[in-house]
């Protein structure tokens, strides 16, 4: 059963351009470093500018796990800290078919 994730980040004012950048190459190693993902994106939202959510989907729990511990989430997400206005929202849900 595939794992989904919703992560909803709130990004300082100002911040959006070097957020998108290192997002950008967080989703590059990911693409290219995981073979249990499969979908990596980030959405901004319409209405609020500093709003973002990332949809995930990971094969199972296992390629989430190994997710959160690679080299290059743990790089690359401390780098995204100094853009966040506070801390992620995440869901993690499981797909019904």
């Amino acid at each position: 059963m595939a794992i989904g994730v919703i992560a909803r980040l709130k990004v300082q004012p100002g911040k959006n351009e070097e957020f998108e950048g290192i997002f950008a190459e967080l989703e590059a190693a990911v693409r290219a470093n995981e073979p249990g993902n499969n979908f990596y994106s980030l959405h901004k939202s319409r209405a609020d500018e500093n709003d973002y959510i990332v949809l995930e989907q990971y094969a199972d729990q296992d390629a989430l796990n190994a997710h959160g511990q690679t080299d290059h989430f743990k790089t690359l997400g401390a780098k995204m800290g100094g853009c966040m206005a506070g801390r992620p929202d995440i869901e993690v849900m499981d797909t019904t078919s």
